[in-house]
């Protein structure tokens, strides 16, 4: 079965674990009945206050509430490598090394050298302990030599031994940076361990250094499980990536709801507010804004007549028309408003929607008064 829909039908399951309600959908009566059939059981439908089953946001809420080894598990899933050849580390570390400090005379590289091509001679019999024997020798008496360390390193690859083989290639790489069979060595040893991105790697510097044909079958077993991992992690990033973007989402949303809480907490449905100066009017007006009220601000003073013949007026609308947002100052008081909204004579009402002025009130006039609320207050 494709990846990316084992990855979908995983997503859709956390879906119904998280929101069971979404079996009940019309479109899904089939699966629904096929669980069924099974002898699974159903939960009962979960009403939302208009009756209707509540799936809102169900998407969004189970990929975006999912713990991150989720996101690891689909990816995981859809790495299937070729681990024929992989075999159990060997934890072998009695390896003899040589002396690096030692001073090693001509007759010792000789001695050395007749050790190396006795070792070669029994590597072509298959007798590869006795030739381990005679390498590990020549290095006691050379241990200066690279090729020494690497070819003793070929013969722990040959014996499934990928550690100690890595050993003596990196031993054979701090003699000589250029060793292109220590590379080798040390990339064929990668191999037999799955480290298949560090195999390639030491096999392709190998192959610049000096190419041969092993080198060239080893990278042909390698590269198509070092293209499935680089697959694997383009395809982790994109997945990693889109579900923060929308963690970013949902944070952000959550972030614009609590704010809209807030603003609804501040307003008083059904009365009037009394405000004391611009920057609580600022305050309110911003409420009435994020939760798309209208806002109507009464100017007022205690000294003014036609204002007390209008307040009983501006209470009852309040009262009238809950979801509006009846606002009172007086300019007394509030002088700051007052100036920034050029408030020449009282009373004065403004009706405010989405943060503009879109109409206005001068004068106890109680019929146009309720005309305009009644008008602007079941304004989208």
């Amino acid at each position: 079965m494709d990846a990316a829909k084992i990855a979908e039908l995983k997503q859709f399951i956390n879906g119904c674990r998280s929101n069971p309600s979404i079996l009940h959908n019309p479109s899904l009566a089939f699966f629904k009945s096929y669980l069924e059939s099974l002898g699974a059981r159903i939960p009962p439908e979960i009403k939302s206050e208009k009756g209707d089953i509540d799936m809102s946001d169900s998407e969004e809420h189970y990929d975006a509430t999912r713990p991150s080894e989720d996101v690891e598990d689909i990816v995981e899933s859809d790495l299937e490598l070729d681990n024929s050849e992989v075999i159990e580390a060997d934890s072998d570390t009695t390896q003899k090394m040589g002396n690096p400090t030692i001073e090693v005379t001509e007759e010792m590289r000789d001695a050395a050298q007749m050790e190396k091509m006795k070792a070669m001679d029994a590597v072509s019999e298959g007798k590869l302990g006795e030739a381990m024997d005679h390498l590990t020798e020549a290095i006691m008496l050379n241990p200066s030599s690279a090729i020494l360390y690497a070819t003793r390193g070929s013969i722990f690859v040959k014996l499934k031994k990928p550690n100690s083989a890595i050993r003596d290639a990196n031993a054979a790489m701090e003699i000589n940076p250029d060793s292109a069979k220590g590379y080798k060595i040390r990339g064929m040893a990668r191999t037999m361990l799955a480290q298949w991105e560090e195999a390639a790697s030491d096999l392709l510097v190998a192959s610049k250094l000096d190419h041969d044909e092993e080198i060239g079958l080893a990278l042909k077993k390698v590269e198509p499980n070092v293209h499935k991992i680089e697959e694997h992690r383009r395809k982790y990033e994109h997945l990693r990536k889109e579900r923060e973007r929308k963690k970013a989402a949902r944070e952000k949303q959550q972030w614009a709801q609590a704010q809209d809480q807030e603003a609804l907490s501040s307003l008083k449905d059904g009365q009037v507010m009394g405000i004391h100066s611009a920057s609580e009017l600022e305050t309110k007006l911003n409420a009435a804004t994020r939760t798309s009220r209208l806002a109507i601000l009464y100017f007022t003073a205690t000294w003014c007549g036609p204002c007390r013949f209008i307040s009983p007026a501006f209470t009852s609308l309040a009262s009238k028309y809950p979801k509006a947002v009846f606002l009172k100052l007086d300019i007394d008081e509030a002088r700051d408003a007052a100036a920034r909204w050029n408030i020449s004579s009282v009373p004065t009402f403004f009706f405010i929607k989405n943060g503009k002025e879109i109409d206005k009130v001068v004068g106890a006039d109680k019929s146009g008064l309720e005309r305009k609320v009644q008008q602007h207050a079941h304004l989208p």
